[in-house]
């Protein structure tokens, strides 16, 4: 077991040369694309899971917003494939890096912004001054919203960052202690081992969920400003 809790956490490196760019391009070798007529239960698999995320993504969005269908689609399932594969033994996971998520957080946060403020100048000022706010309470308000406005890329990237690192620690934490406790007590090694396996389950859940809940709060600064 590697003493170093946070290891599994640093960049990997083959002869000093960084290869995490190699790594965040494999998942996007499995989503493959197929010409033939009838396509394999994979490929099939594939693509009514694409269709089920717009439908549910696009629902509540305007034909402009619409057009950024193919961006959230790519983006869940990136962040899902990383986050499951980050799951197998010896692999990294780029998106226990808030520089990582920083970079697909600050980029589309952006262009939904500089879309409302393109298209939806007055709605998008309006979001900085509630309607019926006193007077005295108007440069406070406009601070915060401002604020706000400019936490929400951070809080993109530290939420999923802060999930996806806690359950990686806990298995880590949970599989050194099995370890340990085998050869001194093994019955309390085998409740362990049974908490590890559903730690390990409930964290193939959470690499979804947060894959969906990152794209999903994405869809929604957009739908606010398209």
């Amino acid at each position: 077991m590697n003493e170093n809790l946070f290891a599994s956490f640093i960049t990997p490196t083959v002869m000093g040369l960084p290869v995490v760019v190699l790594i965040i391009m494999l998942p996007s070798m499995l989503v493959t694309s197929s010409k033939r007529l009838v396509s394999n239960r994979f490929h099939s698999f594939q693509q009514w899971m694409i269709k089920l995320i717009i439908k549910q993504m696009m629902l509540i969005h305007s034909p402009k917003g619409r057009t950024w269908s193919l961006m959230l689609v790519s983006l869940i399932m990136f962040i899902g494939s990383t986050n499951l594969l980050g799951l197998l033994p010896h692999t990294f996971t780029p998106t226990t890096q808030l520089s990582t998520n920083l970079s697909m957080a600050i980029p589309l946060w952006a262009g939904a912004v500089i879309l409302g403020f393109r298209h939806k100048l007055k709605a998008s000022l309006a979001h900085f001054l509630p309607q019926g706010t006193p007077i005295s309470l108007i440069p406070m308000l406009i601070i915060i919203e401002t604020i706000s406005l400019f936490i929400q890329p951070m809080a993109l990237a530290v939420r999923l960052t802060a999930n996806i690192t806690a359950g990686h620690l806990l298995i880590h934490l949970i599989g050194g202690a099995t370890l340990v406790l085998t050869s001194i007590s093994p019955p309390t090694a085998t409740i362990t081992f049974i908490i590890l396996a559903l730690l390990t389950i409930l964290e193939f859940a959470v690499a979804l969920i947060q894959a969906y809940v990152f794209t999903l709060l994405v869809s929604l600064y957009l739908h606010d400003n398209t």
